[in-house]
């Protein structure tokens, strides 16, 4: 066997897998297996966006193993839709203290949180131990 055919084996099959692997991350919700919404990787939500209807719930769950969060944006949602937020927090600025101070709202392996919303719109929301790394998402919300 020359190598350029070798070479060009080795290249085909590593391709194949590769796509294999790329298309499994491309899947709405892979990680929730059917039992959330919105799956939580080690530092992404699965998937990043997701559209509901208004009167829908949501559930996210941890699907990996780090402790993550779910955190509204206060000022990226729409302005007569109730803040949301693991820990049951009523602002951005409290579920951010609570993070501080002694890690609430954290969602551990195997965690759930739901939520309902009642207004047509965006809603931006992050995990707080990993915003650095922009693990953020959007919940879509229309009629």
């Amino acid at each position: 066997m020359n190598r350029r055919t070798y070479l060009a084996g080795l290249a085909g099959g590593g391709a194949t897998a590769l796509s294999g692997c790329l298309a499994s991350l491309g899947s709405a919700g892979a990680s929730c297996d059917g039992d959330c919404d919105i799956g939580m990787t080690a530092s992404a939500f699965d998937p990043q966006q997701y559209e509901v209807t208004v009167g829908e719930t949501v559930t996210w769950k941890n699907t990996s193993s780090k402790g993550h969060t779910v955190t509204a944006y206060g000022g990226q949602i729409p302005e007569d839709a109730a803040y949301f937020a693991s820990g049951g927090f009523e602002s951005e600025d409290a579920a951010r203290e609570g993070w501080r101070e002694s890690n609430e709202g954290v969602l551990t392996t195997g965690d759930s949180y739901e939520q309902t919303f009642e207004v047509v719109g965006e809603y931006d929301y992050v995990c707080l131990p990993h915003e650095a790394g922009r693990m953020v998402g959007t919940i879509v919300v229309t009629e």
